[in-house]
């Protein structure tokens, strides 16, 4: 028998949590009738909280209710809903409040995802962001305005469960309209394929992106990394299935970094994913660089542990123990170790796929050195490896430099750093990072040999990674406004054949297209003939063209009559005639033209938005136009905080004032290992005290 509830206010929820095992934290503050205020007012003091936005809908043709419970900044399209719930009308709108006080007993400007516990009836059709389930905490209204429930993304789970609705989840990015975009318009014409019904039903996805970069960044970058099939989303907030288009990019890259390592002398290991809470903590400055993002295991099934195991945010702490076992002799050294490995840094910043994630896919290397010349020496080889791999795989563009010391890696004496910079929405991504890491570590774990004087020293060490962040910083770096531009080094597909049939001539040029899937492959190109019969060639265009693929092929009878094949180029859309004899060789060709032409662009738009900046005002007239700011600098740690919190402020203000600005702090991304020579006297951009270096700024990831 189901249990039918009746809530109305904030005593009666919480009586429904209590008694439910539905565990909460409350906060009261102002009446915050919608999410925009909500966001201003809200705030946790102990935890991060996402907040729910909900809506109570109609659909004006057949009359049915919907309560949506999304993210606060999710976009809700409602022509593009109707279309998802088929309901026959494109008229989706707010529903009547009386109906909303009458089924689930709330005022409007109170709607939340306790009150579907009300429609004991089952008047109202529940819909949910999809984005919410694994979220840590939800922020959600207890019937009233006045006060906000922080409850975990499973206990979100449990209230939908005792409503006894089955809800939709519903994932808006896919979501698009399908008469408003041009790439609609142009698939007009052709009919839809009938022969089968997944063909007929993909429409939402079939029509590509339908977000600009401009308008709205963080919303493309989530339908690029989606419909290009890079990444599936998780129920675990933060964490993300690579989908094999993605995870081909990270073996190739892999491959590529790992022969580097090889050839520099390093050698692959594993090493436990656990560490304990005293080895951990061992080195004060390391853990204390960690301690917010380290996930702990407690328990074994139902039973406390003993003490808490740590699962590794990196592995200076687990590898070190084992180096000093291992050395005795200056001739135990060096020690040139790596593992490809994965990692789980538990972050309650907003997570971004690629970028922010609690588990991401890297190497780590860790050495340990007789001297401090040698390790040094060693950073900047793994240094140059990084930078390599950026420029050579990914066609992007690096800044080798040294962090500022409030940004150098925690324990390190220096790190070293690749910086990149994402042109579109003018924001700096840290690439890899190579660290000095001294004697701190050897002496705290007494890591130490007989130098060739018979005398005992500690040894100099390093550490260094490079992750699946890479991944991302590609996409936002080289992708457009119709999906992923793949570099082709690191593309899965490099050219996929696209035959242009009909039922006349259907099987002379799937022949002819098999012959070229031969010969390119018999090459070593990575080739694939889309040969699909339920799909149109205009939707493999625009399915390809998603995905990123370097060139597509189209081969139709006037190709065949002149022994020819149409190119696209995904890069610059260039396309042209190109005979078939030699054809592997030109295409090769044309694959070296397409990476170093992606290459000399990023590199381009980079430096159009490198620039110069001596006093305060110009700093952050650059920084409001999106832009990458070298300054002269004093190189002091109180005065980079203090740049953060004024930059934070005054972009602040000026969006207050209606100016189209990036908000946030800015923080300085690297010194650059290529230092201009500064003139006597020059005094540091952002105080009164002399500048000792150039300092690279900007807002970042």
């Amino acid at each position: 028998m189901e249990t039918s509830y009746s809530l109305t206010n904030i005593d009666e929820t919480e009586k429904f949590c209590n008694d439910n095992g539905i565990e909460f934290s409350c906060v009261r503050h102002p009446p915050v009738p919608t999410v925009e205020t909500m966001i201003e007012e809200v705030k946790f003091p102990d935890k991060e909280v996402v907040l729910a936005k909900n809506l109570f809908l109609k659909d004006k043709k057949k009359k049915t209710l919907y309560l949506l419970v999304a993210k606060h900044d999710t976009v809700v399209d409602f022509k593009a809903l109707a279309k998802f719930l088929k309901t026959g009308s494109s008229n989706i709108r707010g529903g009547d409040s009386d109906k909303l006080e009458e089924i689930l007993k709330v005022k409007g400007g109170s709607i939340n995802l306790f009150c579907i516990l009300n429609d004991n009836e089952k008047k109202v059709q529940l819909l949910v962001d999809k984005s919410l389930y694994g979220q840590e905490w939800l922020g959600i209204h207890p019937m009233q305005n006045d006060a906000t429930f922080a409850i975990s993304g499973a206990d979100m789970e449990k209230v939908i469960t005792l409503s006894n609705h089955e809800p939709q989840v519903i994932n808006f990015s896919e979501l698009v309209v399908l008469s408003d975009t041009p790439k609609y318009k142009q698939q007009k014409k052709e009919k839809k394929p009938k022969k089968e019904k997944k063909a007929k039903d993909e429409d939402l996805h079939e029509l590509g992106i339908t977000i600009s970069r401009e308008d709205d960044f963080s919303l493309w970058y989530s339908q690029v990394i989606t419909k290009s099939e890079m990444i599936e989303y998780y129920d675990v907030s933060g964490c993300y299935i690579l989908r094999p288009w993605s995870y081909g990019i990270w073996e190739r890259v892999q491959r590529f970094l790992d022969g580097l390592f090889k050839q520099s002398g390093v050698e692959n290991s594993y090493f436990p994913i656990f560490v304990t809470e005293k080895a951990l903590t061992k080195e004060e400055d390391h853990l204390e660089g960690f301690a917010p993002e380290v996930a702990w295991v407690t328990k074994s099934g139902k039973t406390d542990m003993k003490e808490p195991i740590a699962i590794r945010p990196t592995s200076e702490t687990i590898m070190y123990p084992a180096f000093a076992k291992w050395v005795q002799s200056h001739r135990d050294l060096p020690i040139l170790l790596n593992q490809w490995t994965n990692i789980v840094r538990w972050e309650f910043k907003h997570p971004t796929p690629f970028i922010r994630t609690r588990e991401f896919l890297w190497q780590e290397g860790h050495t340990a050195h007789a001297t401090k010349d040698e390790a040094t020496k060693f950073v900047y080889e793994i240094l140059e490896c990084y930078a390599k791999t950026y420029e050579e795989m990914y066609s992007v563009p690096v800044i080798r430099g040294i962090k500022s010391r409030g940004e150098t890696f925690a324990g390190a004496d220096f790190t070293s750093t690749v910086e990149l910079f994402v042109p579109s929405n003018g924001r700096g991504i840290q690439g890899a990072t190579s660290h000095y890491l001294g004697q701190n570590f050897s002496k705290m774990f007494d890591l130490w040999f007989e130098n060739e004087d018979k005398k005992k020293d500690f040894a100099h060490q390093t550490s260094w990674g490079f992750t699946t962040r890479s991944i991302g910083a590609m996409i936002m770096i080289h992708g457009d406004n119709k999906g992923l531009v793949l570099p082709p080094k690191v593309a899965q597909v490099q050219v996929v054949i696209v035959p242009i049939t009909n039922k006349d001539n259907h099987d002379e040029i799937l022949e002819s297209a098999d012959k070229v899937f031969a010969t390119l492959k018999g090459s070593g190109i990575r080739v694939k003939i889309d040969d699909r019969k339920n799909y149109k060639p205009g939707w493999k265009f625009n399915h390809w063209e998603v995905k990123g693929v370097p060139i597509r092929l189209e081969i139709g009878k006037k190709d065949i009559e002149n022994s020819e094949v149409r190119v696209v180029r995904r890069f610059d859309g260039k396309k042209f005639q190109l005979s078939t004899e030699g054809i592997s060789q030109s295409l090769l060709d044309e694959l070296d033209k397409i990476q170093a032409g992606m290459y000399d662009k990023a590199v381009k738009e980079r430096d159009d938005r490198m620039k110069n900046a001596a006093t305060w005002d110009d700093f952050m007239s650059e920084l409001n136009q999106r832009n990458l700011i070298l300054t002269p600098w004093c190189d002091q740690e109180s005065c980079e905080d203090n740049v953060k919190e004024r930059s934070k402020e005054e972009s602040k203000q000026a969006e207050n004032a209606g100016e189209e600005v990036l908000t946030g702090s800015a923080k300085t991304l690297c010194k650059p290992i290529s230092q201009p020579e500064l003139a006597e006297g020059t005094k540091c951009f952002a105080c009164d005290s002399n500048a000792t270096s150039t300092a690279l700024w900007g807002r970042s990831y």
